[in-house]
């Protein structure tokens, strides 16, 4: 039952990238164009530390799936971009193998297709300590990923209904495991009282991944005979808004949700996230085209990311966090009523940029 629930999940994934271009909050984030700002382009380096290592780019596959056959391909062929690309991988919710250890192999592909690279073993909010330790002994994991999916689970036919124990389950893995524990979202946001608390708890970091990519309270509606739950659509808060919520409150962010294309990760590390993750976009591109345009498609964001760094005039990844941005529309409402200053953003200048060269 599980299995069949999991390509249910990545067919119905995979048919919401199949819409028309859809725009969200990441369009009311502009960057400040300066046309002497400009680095040279060998200057530019996209790697980033995290977790106490070193990525070879601010950019990562988020959690997908697993469990399952099918699934198991898509995980294969995930991690094969994963590491021609360079890029952090996480897996799909592990809960498959926790209750069914026939289907190890669907995930253990991961780590074998891509032995050196940096792993995440995503696994939900239930999950005891023991567990845990299983998930991330399974991949040989650099760090833990936990999702939280109330809204995923409440619209859920077969879901979880009871909550209030989640945060007490999260404090005991973090003080049971050996690798950092990073708490994602799956699509409705973290606000930063909820970041704040995680932080109390010892998570070493946060993924936002807010509304605006896979809706998966959509998905399970429409896995409900009635779809009565269609209200649950575009619940929460957007990755943008959660970046300038959660920016003071001294967790390590990163920022996954409705990125469609490299100047959504520029934008993303602009408002203070560590790295990207993708879902969605890489998922259509995998299962309509196939892992080798999987990875020519990775390329070219990487190529195009450089771009605009050195169009910004940012050297690093963390200097994009220097750029000036101007925030609109709805994104700058949902600031305002959260009482999140905005307008010094538009103001910052890279320090690499300030000192040009003579010709």
């Amino acid at each position: 039952m599980i299995g069949n629930r999991k390509d249910d999940h990545v067919r119905l994934a995979a048919a919401q990238q199949q819409s028309p271009r859809r725009t969200n909050d990441f369009d009311h984030v502009r960057f400040v164009h300066h046309a002497l700002g400009a680095v040279d382009r060998s200057d530019v380096e996209l790697r980033t530390g995290f977790a106490g290592g070193t990525w070879q780019a601010p950019l990562y596959v988020n959690a997908m799936t697993g469990g399952s056959v099918a699934t198991g391909r898509i995980n294969r062929d995930l991690a094969i971009a994963a590491r021609e690309t360079g890029l952090a991988m996480a897996t799909g919710s592990l809960s498959a193998y926790l209750k069914d250890p026939a289907t190890a192999d669907t995930y253990r592909v991961v780590r074998q297709e891509n032995p050196k690279g940096f792993l995440m073993a995503n696994v939900n909010a239930t999950v005891s300590v023991d567990d845990a330790r299983r998930a991330i002994d399974l991949l040989e994991a650099d760090a833990l990923q936990i999702h939280l999916n109330t809204v995923q689970e409440i619209v859920m036919p077969e879901g979880d209904r009871e909550f209030a124990y989640w945060a007490a389950r999260i404090e005991q893995v973090v003080r049971g495991v050996d690798v950092p524990v990073i708490v994602k979202e799956v699509g409705c946001g973290l606000s930063r009282e909820t970041v704040a608390l995680l932080r109390d708890l010892g998570v070493y970091a946060a993924d936002v991944a807010g509304r605006g990519g896979t809706d998966f309270a959509s998905i399970e509606n429409s896995r409900r005979t009635a779809g009565e739950y269609a209200f649950f659509a575009g619940w929460g808060q957007s990755a943008p808004a959660c970046l300038l919520d959660a920016a003071a409150v001294g967790v390590p962010l990163l920022a996954s949700g409705g990125v469609r294309h490299p100047l959504d990760v520029a934008r993303g590390l602009a408002l203070g996230a560590v790295a990207v993750g993708v879902s969605g976009r890489f998922l259509g591109v995998l299962v309509e085209h196939g892992v080798d345009r999987l990875i020519e498609e990775i390329r070219l964001w990487l190529d195009q990311l450089t771009a605009v760094m050195t169009v910004l005039g940012a050297a690093t990844p963390t200097l994009l966090t220097q750029c000036a941005l101007v925030i609109s529309g709805e994104l700058r409402e949902f600031c305002a009523v959260r009482g999140l200053p905005v307008g010094h953003l538009a103001n910052r200048y890279p320090s690499a940029a300030r000192h040009p060269r003579r010709a």
